[in-house]
């Protein structure tokens, strides 16, 4: 049986997910944000647990690389690396916007559409990209700062499904028609179906270099020392 452990926290949800190939056997989920890294290591132990699986029995771990919450993407990527170099398996890296695409397909199933992941990046910013149905990417990857006119060639041309925590913001801004936005946050099945689609092609990650999804460059604050 192929386990694979699937690590989504780079959004305000996080989710942990046991499957067997796409199929999900089990799912847990904390909704508190700054509680993700505390929430984790004990997530994937409970649900091996309940679902009777040796931690040495798994495959691969994947993980939804960004773009989303910085502190987040950090936990997601060090805790899936951490476990790959203990079991020596493969790590499967994705984006949180494709899961997020995804998610949209299995809830709207039009293959004429457009799929918008949308991810609020603060302010009037969002992190997104395009795809068609079958995940053909139409826009990569970007951080857009969000007006009346923004997508608004492509919303010409046909429906363009939004989904994540931007579309309010949008929302708010358009009144084109064929702008959908759908309710929902990316779902467990979706990350099932990417690392398992990803595990057959054995797309792996270099576990040394696999890097987080930022977009933009990511900023600390350096605090000066008191002399």
């Amino acid at each position: 049986m192929t386990y694979i452990v699937n690590i989504h926290t780079s959004t305000d949800t996080a989710i942990v997910t046991l499957s067997a190939g796409a199929e999900i056997l089990g799912t847990s989920c904390n909704h508190e944000t700054k509680q993700h890294a505390a929430f984790l290591h004990t997530a994937i132990y409970e649900l091996l647990e309940s679902q009777g699986v040796d931690i040495k029995a798994l495959k691969a771990i994947g993980v939804s690389s960004g773009p989303g919450s910085y502190t987040g993407i950090r936990v997601g990527l060090a805790t899936a690396k951490g476990l790959c170099y203990a079991l020596k398996i493969p790590l499967i890296s994705y984006s949180s916007l494709e899961a997020m695409a995804v998610t949209a397909t299995n809830i709207v199933k039009d293959p004429n559409g457009l799929y918008c992941p949308v991810i609020d990046a603060r302010r009037m910013e969002v992190y997104t990209a395009m795809y068609k149905f079958d995940m053909e990417e139409v826009a990569a990857p970007s951080s857009v700062i969000l007006e009346e006119n923004s997508f608004a060639e492509i919303l010409f041309c046909g429906k363009v499904y939004f989904i994540g925590s931007g579309i309010e913001k949008f929302q708010q801004l358009t009144k084109n028609k064929n702008a959908v936005f759908l309710n929902g946050e990316i779902s467990s099945e979706s990350l099932a179906a990417i690392a398992w689609g990803k595990f057959k092609k054995h797309e792996f990650e270099n576990i040394s270099h696999a890097q987080p999804i930022y977009i933009k460059e990511f900023h600390t604050i350096i605090q000066k020392q008191v002399p």
